[in-house]
Protein backbone atom coordinates (compact mmCIF):
# COMPACT_ATOMS: atom_id res chain seq x y z
CA UNK A 1 0.00 0.00 0.00
CA UNK A 2 2.88 2.37 0.76
CA UNK A 3 4.25 1.96 -2.78
CA UNK A 4 0.84 2.78 -4.24
CA UNK A 5 0.60 5.90 -2.08
CA UNK A 6 4.08 7.04 -3.11
CA UNK A 7 3.25 6.39 -6.77
CA UNK A 8 0.07 8.48 -6.45
CA UNK A 9 2.03 11.32 -4.85
CA UNK A 10 4.59 11.12 -7.66
CA UNK A 11 1.85 11.26 -10.29
CA UNK A 12 0.20 14.25 -8.59
CA UNK A 13 3.54 16.06 -8.18
CA UNK A 14 4.51 15.56 -11.81
CA UNK A 15 1.06 16.43 -13.15
CA UNK A 16 0.78 19.62 -11.13
CA UNK A 17 4.41 20.51 -11.75
CA UNK A 18 4.07 20.22 -15.52
CA UNK A 19 1.04 22.53 -15.52
CA UNK A 20 2.87 25.11 -13.40
CA UNK A 21 6.02 24.90 -15.54
CA UNK A 22 3.91 25.43 -18.66
CA UNK A 23 2.32 28.54 -17.17
CA UNK A 24 5.63 29.96 -15.97
CA UNK A 25 7.25 29.22 -19.34
CA UNK A 26 4.36 30.91 -21.11
CA UNK A 27 4.77 34.05 -19.01
CA UNK A 28 8.52 34.26 -19.63
CA UNK A 29 8.88 33.10 -23.21
CA UNK A 30 5.55 33.12 -25.05
CA UNK A 31 3.72 36.17 -23.75
CA UNK A 32 6.72 37.97 -22.31
CA UNK A 33 6.91 39.63 -18.92
CA UNK A 34 5.96 43.07 -20.22
CA UNK A 35 2.69 41.76 -21.65
CA UNK A 36 2.00 39.78 -18.46
CA UNK A 37 2.70 42.95 -16.45
CA UNK A 38 0.18 44.84 -18.59
CA UNK A 39 -2.40 42.10 -17.99
CA UNK A 40 -1.69 42.19 -14.26
CA UNK A 41 -2.10 45.97 -14.25
CA UNK A 42 -5.52 45.64 -15.90
CA UNK A 43 -6.56 43.30 -13.06
CA UNK A 44 -5.37 45.74 -10.38
CA UNK A 45 -2.42 43.62 -9.25
CA UNK A 46 -0.01 45.74 -7.19
CA UNK A 47 3.40 46.41 -8.75
CA UNK A 48 2.34 44.50 -11.86
CA UNK A 49 5.73 44.33 -13.59
CA UNK A 50 7.49 43.09 -10.46
CA UNK A 51 4.64 40.73 -9.64
CA UNK A 52 4.67 39.32 -13.18
CA UNK A 53 8.34 38.39 -12.84
CA UNK A 54 7.81 36.89 -9.38
CA UNK A 55 4.77 34.87 -10.46
CA UNK A 56 6.49 33.59 -13.60
CA UNK A 57 9.58 32.65 -11.58
CA UNK A 58 7.58 30.89 -8.88
CA UNK A 59 5.51 28.93 -11.39
CA UNK A 60 8.58 27.85 -13.36
CA UNK A 61 11.00 27.13 -10.50
CA UNK A 62 8.50 25.69 -8.01
CA UNK A 63 6.89 23.66 -10.79
CA UNK A 64 10.28 22.11 -11.57
CA UNK A 65 10.79 21.52 -7.84
CA UNK A 66 7.46 19.68 -7.63
CA UNK A 67 8.37 17.47 -10.57
CA UNK A 68 11.71 16.57 -9.00
CA UNK A 69 10.32 16.41 -5.48
CA UNK A 70 12.86 18.82 -4.05
CA UNK A 71 12.02 21.42 -1.41
CA UNK A 72 8.49 20.15 -1.88
CA UNK A 73 6.78 21.84 1.11
CA UNK A 74 8.22 25.22 0.12
CA UNK A 75 7.33 24.73 -3.55
CA UNK A 76 3.77 23.71 -2.67
CA UNK A 77 3.25 26.68 -0.35
CA UNK A 78 4.62 29.15 -2.91
CA UNK A 79 2.40 27.72 -5.63
CA UNK A 80 -0.62 27.72 -3.31
CA UNK A 81 0.01 31.40 -2.55
CA UNK A 82 0.44 32.10 -6.27
CA UNK A 83 -2.95 30.55 -6.99
CA UNK A 84 -4.55 32.42 -4.08
CA UNK A 85 -3.40 35.65 -5.71
CA UNK A 86 -4.75 34.55 -9.09
CA UNK A 87 -8.05 33.68 -7.43
CA UNK A 88 -8.31 37.01 -5.61
CA UNK A 89 -7.20 39.37 -8.37
CA UNK A 90 -8.50 37.64 -11.50
CA UNK A 91 -10.93 34.76 -11.13
CA UNK A 92 -13.06 35.08 -7.98
CA UNK A 93 -15.89 37.11 -9.47
CA UNK A 94 -16.19 35.13 -12.71
CA UNK A 95 -17.93 32.03 -11.38
CA UNK A 96 -16.43 28.58 -11.31
CA UNK A 97 -15.92 27.72 -14.95
CA UNK A 98 -12.59 28.22 -16.68
CA UNK A 99 -14.40 28.87 -19.97
CA UNK A 100 -15.62 32.12 -18.38
CA UNK A 101 -12.22 32.93 -16.80
CA UNK A 102 -13.56 31.40 -13.59
CA UNK A 103 -11.75 29.98 -10.61
CA UNK A 104 -12.00 26.20 -11.00
CA UNK A 105 -8.47 25.71 -12.38
CA UNK A 106 -6.71 28.00 -9.92
CA UNK A 107 -8.53 26.39 -7.00
CA UNK A 108 -7.67 22.87 -8.18
CA UNK A 109 -4.02 23.78 -8.77
CA UNK A 110 -3.72 25.71 -5.53
CA UNK A 111 -5.24 23.11 -3.24
CA UNK A 112 -3.34 20.37 -5.05
CA UNK A 113 -0.06 22.19 -4.46
CA UNK A 114 -0.94 22.75 -0.80
CA UNK A 115 -1.86 19.09 -0.39
CA UNK A 116 1.52 18.05 -1.78
CA UNK A 117 3.18 20.53 0.60
CA UNK A 118 1.32 18.93 3.51
CA UNK A 119 1.88 15.24 2.69
CA UNK A 120 5.40 15.64 1.34
CA UNK A 121 7.11 14.45 -1.81
CA UNK A 122 6.86 10.74 -1.14
CA UNK A 123 9.47 8.05 -1.53
CA UNK A 124 10.13 8.71 -5.23
CA UNK A 125 11.68 12.15 -4.84
CA UNK A 126 14.92 14.06 -4.43
CA UNK A 127 13.71 15.12 -0.97
CA UNK A 128 13.58 11.48 0.13
CA UNK A 129 16.89 10.62 -1.56
CA UNK A 130 18.52 13.42 0.44
CA UNK A 131 17.00 12.11 3.66
CA UNK A 132 14.17 14.63 3.91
Amino acid sequence: METLTDAAILLARVGLGVVFVAHGWQKFFTLGLSRVGEQFASFGVPQPDVTAAIVAGVELAAGIALIAGILTPLAGILLGADMAGAFYFVHATNGPFVTQNGWELVVALGVGALLIAAVGAGRFSVDRALGG
